[in-house]
Order: structure tokens, then C-alpha cells, then sequence
């Protein structure tokens, strides 16, 4: 008796789809090589936000028994394949019922699997991914973070080659024929998705990973309250105003810590400080409350809070004045309105870099513009599409390069 066990780390609401046709395709795969199979959201009632890391599971048995066993817990406490399909995610997952950060490779088993799209290279990736006291093997699908699972983006073959590349990495369990015959009895297969899943098969590169390899940062954390140290009855004290930033001036508004923090994004914001006219739209829109108020009047991002959702630089009326670039450009949560006060030249030669770079800006939260994600993908599905252009239809949008 054998049993194999995934989980599939996505995008909340972005990738809800996708991870649930990676999981289904798991099951239905297992069940036409003549095995058990199961697929589940972390939750019954799967409580998302745009944005937020979730997590599907999907567990394979040799027998009924063997699969029931399996299912009877909240969450795997180990799998043999971590399943990622948006590479900004290795840095880590805060998601939905798990407070702090969660190393992306946290519950791969020793040699295990860490499967993930993504155009960076291995040694860029382990930049990111945390050190873990076992050996485990890094598996990359070329392709940049897929929007197939909104109803919008269609068709880019995704699901079709995790499924592929998972025959490869557990042939023991799914064999590629298994796997296509699956692809095309599923109501979003294809036999030209079943052709994908054949190459992803062949492609597909591997490479062990050592314990000395990795990000050592210790993972973000804070302690939860026990249960006999909450108030009694149902009253919940309000979120203290803030305080003043320096010398009296500014100003530091309070943030709920339970909140879910910058361990959730994708992208940041990059702000031009010279070209801020301090209208306070960026201050009154953002939804997670993260911008200080300077003590010289401008608005400076505040990195622990920010969730990276991009309303900031969709309401900020100054042209090219805030730019949301890709999270994996940067290093960490330093202020960049500290950087700018210390050394403006320095921090505008930063700014300039972070900007300019079309591998990091030209990443969206997948609302660009209607039928971005089909031209892209027209350009090369082997290579995860080129990068084509950037910029919301609006003020903003003028300014960035093709």
C-alpha cells in the first residue's frame, strides 16, 4: 500500500480555478491508472481575497482504505509535491488559517518535490525559497504566474502541464497516459491540452536541492492569543488611532496585527517622492491602512502592512509617481522614504532601476487590460509569453514602456 499527497499553493481568486482543475485532474488521472483519489480546499466554505495565498490539496492511494485514512485530517502534515503556480510566491505563504510566514517548501517531505512556473532561474528562486533541514528536488515549468483559473484568461495550458510534469516526478502513481486520457475527459481538456501535458513530460527540469542551499531568513511569525488570555463576553477593543511620526509631526496610523501583512504580495509600490502633489488618495484608498503620513507631507508605503493590491497606484493622480513592480525585485522591507531623505540622488538611481526593468514591472495583478493574458500567450507558450506592455487604461498607463 502507497499513497502520494499534494498541495497546490496559489493566488486567492486569481488562480481559484486553476488549482482546482490541477487537483480534479490529479484525482480523475489517478482514478483512470486504476487508483484512489481525493481533491480539497483548506476550507469547506473557501474564504478568499484577490490576491491571498490559499491552498488546494489532492491525495492519491492504492486502495479505498488507504485513501480514507488520508482524508481524515484538516490539513496534510507533509506532502511529497508542492505544487506552486506563481513563483512570487516562494518567498513564502500567509495564507488563509496560517499566521506568520510559511515557508513555501514547509511540508514537502525529504526528496521530496517543490514544482513551480516560473521564468526566473533556480538560483534566483533559492534567493527566495527558505533552507530546509532535508534534501528536496526544485522542478521548474518555464512559464510566468498563469490567470487561467479567472473566467476571463482561458487556454494557456497551465493545468494540462503541471499534469504532465507530475507524471514524470510520480510515475509510480500517474503514468502520461493516464494523465492525457484524463486531459481529454475533462470538460476543459483538450487533445491539444493532452499534447501540452506530452511536452511538459519531456521538458520538465529538475534539480536537487541541498540543506545548505536557500534563504536563511528565520520566516516572519508573532504569537496568537491562548484562548484563556481573551476578554470575556463579545466586546472588540477598537484600533487605537495612530501617533505621531517625529518631533510631534506626521503621523503613524495603528494597524491590526492579525491582519494579513507583506508576506501576501505580489507586487509593491515604487514611489517617485518628487512627483507626489500630497493629494492623500493613496492614504484614504489603501485597504490595509499602510501609508505614514511624513513629517514633510508626503506618503510613505510602510512595507510590514503593505498586501501589494495596486489601488494606490490606480487612484494617484501625478503621472508615473507611484509603480507597482514585481516583489521578487527586492531584498527587503526597508522605508523608501528614508532612502529618499538620506540620499536622493542614490535613491532615485534605485527607483530608476526597479522601474525600468520590464521583467518587473510588466507583471500584473491580471486586470491590465482584456485579452492581455491571449496575446501573450500567442507570443510563446513554451517560454510562458513575451512581455508585451504594462499599464492600467488611465493616467498611469501612458507613462510605462512597451
Amino acid at each position: 500500500m502507497a499513497h502520494f499527497t499534494c498541495e497546490v499553493v496559489y493566488r486567492g481568486i486569481f488562480q481559484k480555478n486553476l488549482a482546482a482543475r490541477i487537483c480534479r485532474g490529479i484525482v480523475l488521472s489517478a482514478r483512470k491508472a486504476g487508483r484512489w483519489g481525493i481533491a480539497f480546499g483548506r476550507y469547506g466554505d473557501s474564504p478568499q481575497r484577490n490576491g491571498i495565498p490559499a491552498k488546494d490539496f489532492a491525495i492519491v492511494a492504492d486502495t479505498q482504505e488507504e485513501l480514507e485514512q488520508n482524508m481524515a485530517r484538516y490539513e496534510p502534515k507533509e506532502v511529497d509535491v508542492t505544487i506552486c503556480v506563481d513563483d512570487t510566491l516562494s518567498k513564502g505563504v500567509e495564507s488563509w488559517a496560517w499566521y506568520g510566514l510559511q515557508p513555501i517548501n514547509r511540508l514537502t517531505v525529504p526528496n521530496g518535490t517543490v514544482l513551480m512556473t516560473s521564468l526566473q532561474s533556480p538560483a534566483d528562486l533559492l534567493k527566495d525559497i527558505h533552507k530546509k533541514e532535508a534534501p528536496y528536488n526544485l522542478a521548474l515549468i518555464p512559464a510566468k504566474a498563469s490567470f487561467s483559473g479567472l473566467w476571463v484568461y482561458k487556454e494557456d495550458h497551465t493545468e494540462a502541464r503541471i499534469l504532465g510534469a507530475l507524471a514524470k516526478i510520480q510515475p509510480g502513481f500517474l503514468s502520461l497516459d493516464a494523465v492525457c486520457a484524463a486531459i481529454q475527459e475533462a470538460e476543459w481538456g483538450s487533445e491539444l491540452k493532452a499534447a501540452s501535458a506530452r511536452k511538459a513530460f519531456e521538458r520538465l527540469e529538475s534539480r536537487p536541492v541541498k540543506i545548505t542551499e536557500g534563504n536563511a531568513e528565520t520566516p516572519f511569525s508573532f504569537e496568537k492569543p491562548k484562548w484563556w488570555e481573551m476578554r470575556e463576553g463579545v466586546s472588540i477593543p477598537a484600533i487605537p488611532i495612530g501617533k505621531p511620526m517625529e518631533g510631534g509631526k506626521g503621523y503613524v496610523p495603528e494597524r491590526n496585527p492579525y491582519f494579513k501583512k507583506f508576506t501576501t504580495r505580489t507586487m509593491r509600490p515604487v514611489i517617485d517622492f518628487d512627483k507626489c502633489v500630497k493629494c492623500t488618495l493613496c492614504w484614504l484608498q489603501c485597504p490595509d491602512s499602510c501609508f505614514d503620513v511624513t513629517p514633510d507631507g508626503l506618503y510613505d508605503a510602510n512595507m510590514e502592512s503593505c498586501c501589494g493590491c495596486g489601488v494606490c497606484e490606480a487612484v494617484c493622480p501625478a503621472k508615473d509617481c507611484v509603480t507597482m513592480v514585481r516583489e521578487d525585485a527586492f531584498e527587503d522591507n526597508a522605508s523608501q522614504w528614508e532612502m529618499w531623505r538620506r540620499d536622493k540622488p542614490a535613491y532615485m538611481t534605485w527607483m530608476g532601476d526597479k522601474i525600468a526593468s520590464k521583467q518587473h514591472v510588466v507583471r500584473s495583478h491580471g486586470f491590465r487590460f482584456r485579452g492581455q493574458y491571449e496575446e501573450e500567450i500567442k507570443q510563446s507558450l513554451d517560454q510562458g509569453g513575451t512581455e508585451i506592455t504594462a499599464g492600467i487604461p488611465g493616467e498611469n498607463a501612458v507613462g510605462k514602456q512597451r
